[in-house]
């Protein structure tokens, strides 16, 4: 019998802590007792605190600072507004933390696919931590990179929609880390596998270390109602389909089980005759005279006799019966070995033809991102990209849309560190737009900030107002402009003119309606009767700044 020593110390250590309780409770009590029992009871509570997973100095960044005292909003570029029908899509610049914030106003349970490339943390450059690179040396590396992913992660699960998925690339310099606290935010039963992606690129120089050709990706679900589509065959995984009649390329499997539990008592159901072509029953008898079994009930072998997906052959030693399987509409199960796609020297190839120039560092290939969207997205699902960089992920996205006949929208969150988000992420997909025709259209919103410190609701919902507009149609993925399913009315003659005008249309579905407006009755059963939604705004957005 083993003995749990951690136990041990922990009872020992309660125990101690019960004995200094009843010392401190027996003397005579003032406000320093209290606090001494008070911190007892912090102290108690730490001790029976986590027992296994992981544990770090949590550290706050500066933009936590500032989301202190400001809240966050939205003011769109309008003069970076790629119109190109198709499906709307949107770029935000500025800090991702606050990005998601406001995600979590507009797209709480709706993302069906997320894909991060956070910082690899490798102490060269490469994580910045409040303004300040953090190198090798610094004592709290882990833990800084670990707060920062742990905030955002948090607010990425509430995001997913119930069949959503995360996909996380990283390295090894924290891939056993950020396992353990993707196991605590989406819980271990919902790891859904670790990716090797060859990288083509080698990396590391002498021989102190193993060169390094891969990394990773971590791949977790929301719930268990997550699943993957297969993947299309190829011309190589094709050439088994040896065989041909007039409903297509096939090839054909034993009808009777072989291997484990093939035996006529494992599933007596199985165990019935099949009628050759010369009228003789045939019974699934393995070669070593024993009674077997079927692949399938009797009723499921009339159903693929009927079609067509049952072959006779005929030996020296008699009658064989085959279950043939076609390859129209087939596709194969996702590996967790991704060696096959072209690595990061390809991406940077993409990116000169492009751009003219080596632009961005260490990008990820298109090929990549599209096989994750391949397996993990339907093809109106909503994906999101915050860490999104290069833009590959948009790329990605309108590439397999133009293939597949998809309608997916994406959203890409980045900083404009050196001008990136202008000059790179939104420069990449205008010119790809251009380029490959895509129809695909994309706003490019800013991240503001708007003071509430030391001040009451009702004192900056104006301001808060006039950021509305950008959260509508984030949330409903549209152009505001020329639009007729939603409006916006934040004055009485607004109201006035919109009810007026609803008698020449009927498509309005939801009305987003000024906090300080009041209808009268006509207008409420007005609205009632042709079932328009009436949001209150701000504060169907800002419901938590009411106090």
């Amino acid at each position: 019998m083993s003995t749990n020593i951690s136990k041990q110390k922990r009872e020992d250590l309660l125990n101690k802590i019960k004995e200094i309780r009843n010392f401190i409770s027996a003397a005579p009590q003032d406000e320093n007792t209290g606090n001494l029992l008070s911190y007892l009871c912090n102290l108690e509570r730490d001790v029976n605190g986590k027992k296994y997973g992981l544990v770090f100095e949590e550290h706050r960044e500066e933009i936590d600072d500032i989301l202190d005292t400001y809240t966050p909003v939205l003011t769109e570029n309008k003069d970076l507004f790629i119109n190109n029908d198709g499906q709307m899509n949107f770029l935000i610049e500025g800090d991702n933390l606050a990005s998601l914030k406001l995600l979590e106003k507009t797209h709480k349970d709706k993302i069906d696919l997320i894909y991060i490339d956070p910082p690899y943390n490798t102490g060269n450059k490469d994580f910045i931590y409040s303004d300040i690179f953090v190198d090798s040396l610094d004592s709290f590396k882990h833990s800084k990179w670990l707060s920062f992913m742990k905030k955002r992660l948090l607010i990425a699960r509430r995001l997913l929609s119930r069949k959503g998925i995360i996909f996380i690339s990283i390295d090894d310099n924290e891939v056993a880390q950020l396992k353990l606290l993707c196991d605590e935010i989406f819980g271990n039963d919902n790891f859904r596998g670790q990716i090797v992606r060859g990288t083509g690129t080698p990396t590391g120089q002498g021989n102190a270390i193993l060169s390094n050709e891969i990394d990773y990706i971590l791949v977790y679900a929301k719930t268990e109602q997550a699943i993957f589509n297969g993947l299309p065959f190829n011309s190589e995984d094709a050439k088994i389909y040896n065989l041909e009649d007039e409903y297509g390329k096939y090839l054909v499997r034993p009808l009777r089980k072989t291997g484990g539990e093939d035996r006529r008592e494992d599933r007596p159901s199985m165990y019935y005759p099949v009628t050759a072509p010369d009228g003789t029953q045939i019974y699934p008898i393995a070669p070593l005279g024993y009674e077997s079994r079927w692949r399938c009930q009797e009723k499921t072998y009339k159903q693929l006799i009927d079609d067509h997906r049952i072959e006779w052959k005929q030996d020296k030693t008699g009658w064989k019966v085959y279950q043939k399987f076609y390859l129209d509409g087939r596709t194969k199960q996702v590996g967790n070995l991704w060696i096959d796609i072209e690595g990061n020297k390809k991406a940077t190839i993409t990116m000169r033809n492009i751009f003219g120039e080596n632009i961005f560092s260490f990008p990820k290939p298109v090929e990549l991102i599209y096989r994750i969207a391949q397996i993990a997205s339907y093809k109106n699902s909503c994906i999101l990209d915050f860490f999104s960089g290069s833009g590959t992920t948009g790329h990605a996205v309108m590439k397999l849309n133009a293939e597949d006949g998809g309608n997916r929208k994406f959203i890409l969150c980045t900083n404009n560190e050196n001008n990136i988000c202008r000059d790179v992420t939104y420069e990449r997909i205008k010119r790809v737009i251009d380029k490959e025709g895509y129809a695909a259209s994309l706003k490019y919103y800013k991240i503001d900030y708007v003071p509430i410190s030391d001040r009451l609701y009702y004192e900056y919902a104006d301001e808060l107002l006039k950021h509305i507009r950008e959260l509508v149609e984030l949330e409903n993925v549209i152009n505001f402009t020329g639009n007729t399913e939603i409006a916006i009315v934040l004055t009485e003659e607004e109201l006035d003119n919109f009810i007026s005008q609803l008698e020449n249309s009927t498509k309005c579905q939801k009305l987003y309606l000024g906090y300080d407006i009041l209808m009268d009755a006509q207008q409420a059963q007005t609205l009632k009767d042709r079932k328009i939604t009436v949001n209150i705004i701000p504060d169907y957005y800002y419901k938590e700044l009411e106090g």
